[in-house]
């Protein structure tokens, strides 16, 4: 499996996201839970269908351009195939010295966004440090363990022990990064409502502003047509008041994302199951609302 994994990463990231959207529309036809769920979700959005569409083929084109970015970009500048929009805002935030949290939905290539950050603007000694969930087929967490390995770049695990290691590194004026929009585990997070309807939604991105003091970034990194690359998005984030209750944070963060997923609504992961009840939750904890 990995050295499939690995001569797969030197095909042209073109040819990769070709194939990616052949996939992507091949997983759409052949699961009815999964196409029930895209379009619930785009329909609770009240996006058209036709600005969602695209979203069919660009979720196939997420998975077969980790070959790439996982394996042979490893060690390799991105050079043209990265642009930027708005990263005055990081080198403002930086130099004021509070430490950054960079927070991004679901939304287009969220892995380039880390690997941007760590070769443009931190170091070894200062890295970003990305949450991360490892993967459950021990093949994957070894790939993914190695190329997340690398100059400027830490992982921290979604635990206990990762919260603390973000915690360390915000209060030293370094980077993180996580997705808010991802559903917590119980006890983690809160209801707020994310396109109108009560989500599960973390607390961790509001605690970590409001704990450290930390600037507040939106980041998403956009995927360019025929393999040219990528531009990563910055923008300013919405305050967080020191006193606000983990609900109107959630609420405050929910309502970012949806503002950059309205930007590009062809490349959210509208598949991606954000209205589940969390396991081990009381079902009766759930806000009321239709069924997905």
């Amino acid at each position: 499996m990995i050295w499939l994994f690995r001569a797969i990463s030197w095909l042209p990231l073109a040819f990769l996201h070709g194939l990616g959207g052949l996939l992507g529309w091949l997983v759409y036809g052949l699961s009815p839970t999964y196409r029930r769920r895209f379009k619930a979700n785009v329909a609770q959005a009240g996006i058209p269908w036709a600005a969602a569409r695209p979203a069919i083929a660009a979720a196939g084109r997420m998975t077969a351009e980790l070959p790439w970015l996982w394996v042979a970009q490893k060690g390799r500048p991105l050079g043209q195939r990265l642009q930027w929009d708005g990263a005055e805002h990081v080198e403002a935030a930086l130099a004021a010295g509070r430490g950054l949290v960079l927070l991004t939905p679901h939304l287009g290539c969220f892995e380039i966004c880390a690997q941007a950050i760590a070769e443009r603007f931190t170091s070894p000694e200062a890295p970003i440090t990305v949450l991360y969930r490892p993967a459950r087929q021990a093949s994957l967490r070894e790939v993914m363990a190695g190329s997340r390995e690398r100059p400027g770049l830490a992982t921290a695990p979604a635990q206990l022990s990762g919260v603390r290691q973000m915690i360390r590194a915000l209060r030293k004026g370094e980077v993180v990064g996580l997705l808010p929009d991802q559903v917590p585990p119980e006890s983690l997070g809160v209801w707020a409502p994310f396109f109108g309807r009560p989500a599960y939604t973390m607390t961790l991105a509001g605690r970590l502003v409001q704990q450290t003091g930390a600037a507040v970034l939106l980041i998403w990194g956009e995927r360019l047509p025929a393999g040219r690359g990528y531009i990563v998005h910055l923008l300013p984030a919405p305050e967080i008041a020191p006193d606000a209750s983990p609900e109107l944070a959630a609420t405050t963060i929910n309502a970012s994302m949806e503002g950059l997923i309205r930007r590009a609504p062809g490349q959210y992961l509208w598949g991606y199951h954000r209205y589940k009840q969390p396991r081990g939750l009381d079902i009766g904890a759930a806000p009321p609302g239709p069924a997905g």
